[in-house]
């Protein structure tokens, strides 16, 4: 069953035409807290984009979150974030 949430921020995220983009729900390890009423909704994301080269990660946090800012906090209740640019390697 394909999750209607993750889909939604594959689609949201994909504007940043990225080269890599792996989004991982993390719901399961927050039950019981508050935000994770009515399931899927903590999410992790590991982003590689052209779109953050010479870019601070605060700058590419930023340009992330400007693409899901009306998701937070319902139904998306957290992003975490790995981001990075292609030129910087596995680091």
């Amino acid at each position: 069953m394909t999750n209607p949430h993750l889909t939604l921020l594959r689609e949201r995220l994909s504007a940043l035409n990225a080269l890599e983009l792996d989004i991982q729900d993390d719901s399961h390890l927050h039950a019981g807290h508050a935000g994770n009423k009515g399931g899927a909704s903590h999410f992790s994301a590991t982003i590689v984009a052209q779109c953050f080269d010479n870019k601070p990660m605060v700058a590419q946090h930023r340009l992330v979150y400007d693409l899901v800012r009306d998701l937070i906090p319902h139904p998306i209740h957290a992003l975490a974030l790995s981001t990075r640019a292609p030129s910087k390697g596995n680091t």
